[in-house]
């Protein structure tokens, strides 16, 4: 039972046994998947066990499935802050203590985030390159080279295969995942989290959730479900290179791009890599590979408007919208002159007949 599953669970917290309170609460959701204060439950779990771009997911899981549980926005709030997303975290706290202004914790919280949101700056330090002769002895460097290479470790190939390219202000994360319905994708946006999941019925669900290396402005970011992949586009919150699309520990100072500086001409920045790719190759192999690929029935008469949309002028795709909108979907004309100074008049397939809907 659930029930039980959840007891146990409290039991392991009074203990500080917070992996094992993580396991058993998610067997509790694998049984009541729907009940928010499991989910809210083990983000305090995944929070305790530092999880916390998981401790988000799961409290955002729950505040879904249950807006009004203040402990969601509290969990949310928590695992926020310790993610430096100070402003997701205030307004998470803020909703929180909407709920339960009786809660000190939601104050105290509100409080701390207001000093790291004034504290907080982004300030570029030049990059000081070290030498051998500055720094290094080399012969130091040759007992490094000198030293045995690691075993490689095998790692598990995720189920969709991802890549990432940026430009001055925004970077597009691509997903490369074939035939998926929209309505089975679920991206959201946090200051520095992007989470993706794919969950396709009779398929394991896909993943991908990842703090960003930089800050982007959530409300700016949009994504595309195209044929063949999932396109991700984040807005930079500053004009800085990303090294990498994950959240690194190192210590590395980001340098800021001159977007004033950036000419029509110049080409999308990829991450570095000791294999040259060419970029402009794969995306032309993908467009052709969306463009060949052989539908049937109503797919393949929506890929064929499409296309005629995508290559058509002003005036034709004008025409396409009126004729299409007026006849209440039995008419798709192209010809602007003969569309645009009248009403579309609805045209049904033979042995039918157009009716007005009665409300």
């Amino acid at each position: 039972m659930a029930s039980d599953l959840e007891a146990k669970a409290k039991e392991a917290f009074v203990e500080d046994h917070f992996e094992l309170a993580v396991d058993l609460l998610s067997q509790a959701i694998n049984l009541e998947p729907n009940k928010a204060e499991l989910y809210a439950d083990r983000a305090q779990g995944n929070i305790k066990l530092n999880n916390l771009t998981e401790a988000v997911a799961d409290a955002n899981k729950a505040i879904e499935l249950n807006p009004s549980l203040a402990k969601a926005y509290l969990r949310k709030g928590t695992a926020c802050l310790k993610l430096e997303e100070y402003q997701t975290a205030k307004a998470a706290l803020e909703t929180g203590a909407s709920l339960s202004p009786d809660d000190l914790r939601f104050v105290n919280l509100i409080k701390e985030c207001d000093k790291l949101i004034a504290e907080e700056s982004y300030t570029t330090i030049p990059i000081q390159e070290k030498t051998i002769a500055q720094d290094d002895n080399p012969k130091d460097v040759q007992q490094q080279d000198d030293l045995p290479e690691k075993p490689p470790v095998a790692v598990n190939k995720p189920k969709y295969r991802h890549e990432f390219y940026q430009k001055p202000d925004q970077v597009v994360v691509t997903i490369f995942a074939k035939k998926i319905p929209k309505e089975s994708i679920t991206v959201e946006f946090g200051e520095q989290i992007l989470s993706v999941s794919i969950n396709v019925p009779g398929e394991d669900a896909y993943v991908f959730q990842t703090r960003l290396f930089g800050k982007i402005v959530p409300s700016n970011c949009r994504y595309e479900v195209l044929t063949t992949k999932i396109e991700i586009r984040l807005e930079k919150a500053e004009p800085i290179h990303w090294s990498s699309l994950e959240f690194t520990k190192n210590v590395v100072v980001p340098q800021r791009v001159n977007a004033s500086s950036v000419t029509a001409s110049n080409r999308p920045s990829y991450p570095s890599s000791k294999q040259t790719r060419d970029w402009d190759k794969i995306e032309a192999e993908v467009k052709k590979e969306e463009k060949d690929e052989k539908l049937d029935g109503d797919a393949a008469l929506n890929k064929f408007f499409r296309e005629i949309y995508q290559d058509a002028d002003e005036d034709t795709r004008r025409a396409m919208k009126k004729s299409f909108v007026e006849s209440n979907g039995t008419v798709l004309s192209t010809n602007w002159k003969e569309v645009g100074s009248k009403k579309v008049e609805g045209s049904p397939p033979d042995g039918m007949e157009l009716k007005k809907w009665e409300y």
